[in-house]
């Protein structure tokens, strides 16, 4: 199904955010984990958190929908597989990538699957890691790739791992160590890249009991202050259970990245609601990205406001630690008076897309002057018409639906945008934006 643009009016107005998919995920695993009964607010119910629902409950969890939230009666750590078949995951990776380090926890072998792009998602270095820690897992066409299979057994202890492949491969770790036999020392290696996701899952650990030390330790002393590129952060993960617990999801700053953009680009005046001021996501910066080119931001406790006057202008942004934004910033930079550059985002290459790769080529066919490099590109201001695809990509087909709120730009595959906010046409349509997927 193709989407576009149909009619703008009256922009601007009141909307809510969705829930974070990042949360989401997190949570229902977590529950999933604890021992007890934990009711779960404001869940995102998307293509991707509903993969994650299903294999909890595969691995036995209870997972009911009740009036308001989703109830959760928790395993106690304690899988066993009801299937005798591949879980598919459908397009999740982060499912994909927690959920192989828990499976070790079960009493019985597990295999994760899932459509075609998941099967080309990187699986070796998470694969590698979980080997130190005596967990089992075999890639069945030994190619690093899903389909994996799990043996039961973690029995803990020390490992090492790359900080600049996934941050789902670190919180993948650190959620399964404390049910591990022995607890985990877990050292992420320079550079640590994506950090606040894992800041996001020691967060929520917490809130079902279980809390991590941290450590940062320094190869040489006479680092740089700004930016220490030889630390390493270790993590003490001691043997711990999850409990139960009630908890609310809050907004998800990299879905809101498309309501914040459209304001920004047309010009008006908009709140966005379920945006928390202390939210430990990184995609929050995106509030910083919209007011250096030019929109005013006000950051209120549980909502944001934001007023443009639809004149951006370049910037030059270091986006390492919130590559989901990758898209959304550059369509906005091809929006822009100027040329912007856009770095540290080599690790958005093994996204559901090579999310470099694809977004050059699709702005390319807009006519935009854009260059791409390893880590990044760089975008002279200016698009014209054209039809552009989503590669399956639900991020590519929100950002260019952005595209066009001023040329007339159609996305095919456009329909992928379930995965994440499956309310995102209601949710601009509350902001005086009418899409349409026929």
């Amino acid at each position: 199904m193709n989407l576009k643009v149909k009619n703008i009016s009256n922009v601007g107005g009141e909307v809510k955010a969705p829930p974070s998919k990042s949360y989401s995920h997190r949570a229902v695993i977590l529950a999933s984990l604890a021992k007890g009964t934990s009711k779960l607010y404001d869940m995102l119910f998307s293509e991707d958190t509903i993969s994650s629902i299903n294999v909890c409950k595969t691995l036995g969890a209870k997972i009911t929908e009740k009036e308001g939230y989703l109830e959760v009666v928790g395993t106690g750590g304690n899988f066993h597989n009801s299937s005798d078949d591949y879980i598919d995951l459908g397009n999740s990776g982060t499912t994909l990538r927690i959920m192989t380090s828990l499976a070790g926890l079960s009493d019985n072998d597990v295999i994760l699957t899932g459509d075609d792009s998941l099967k080309t998602r990187p699986m070796g270095v998470l694969m590698d890691a979980l080997k130190d820690l005596g967990v089992s897992t075999k890639s069945l066409k030994d190619n690093e790739k899903a389909p994996i299979l799990i043996k039961p057994g973690y029995a803990g202890g020390e490992v090492s791992i790359p900080g600049n492949i996934s941050s789902q491969f670190i919180s993948s770790i650190l959620i399964s160590a404390p049910l591990s036999e022995n607890g985990v020392q877990l050292s992420v290696l320079p550079d640590f890249k994506s950090k606040p996701y894992v800041d996001m899952s020691l967060d929520i650990m917490s809130k079902f009991g279980v809390d991590i030390t941290e450590e940062i330790q320094f190869k040489h002393d006479d680092c740089g202050k700004d930016y220490k590129t030889c630390a390493v952060v270790y993590y003490d993960i001691n043997k711990n259970e999850y409990k139960a617990t009630d908890y609310v999801v809050e907004g998800d700053y990299s879905s809101a990245s498309y309501l914040l953009a459209a304001i920004a680009i047309l010009g008006g005046e908009a709140k966005i609601f379920n945006l928390f001021k202390d939210s430990k996501q990184g995609d929050k910066v995106i509030l910083d990205i919209i007011r250096d080119m030019g929109a005013d931001i006000e950051v209120h406790e549980d909502y944001v406001k934001i007023s443009s006057d639809g004149n951006l202008k370049a910037i030059d942004v270091n986006l390492s630690d919130s590559p989901d934004l990758l898209i959304t910033v550059a369509v906005l930079a091809s929006l822009a008076e100027g040329t912007s550059k856009i770095t540290g985002v080599a690790h958005a290459r093994v996204k559901e897309t090579d999310r470099i790769a694809t977004t050059c080529s699709e702005l390319k066919k807009l006519n935009c002057n854009v260059v791409e490099h390893e880590d990044g590109m760089t975008i002279e201001g200016g698009i014209s018409s054209g039809v552009v695809d989503s590669h399956g990509d639900h991020r590519l087909a929100m950002a260019f639906s952005l595209a066009g709120l001023k040329e007339d730009v159609e996305i095919t595959n456009g329909e992928v945008f379930d995965v994440s906010f499956p309310d995102f046409i209601e949710a601009m349509a509350e902001l005086g934006i009418d899409l349409e997927l026929n």
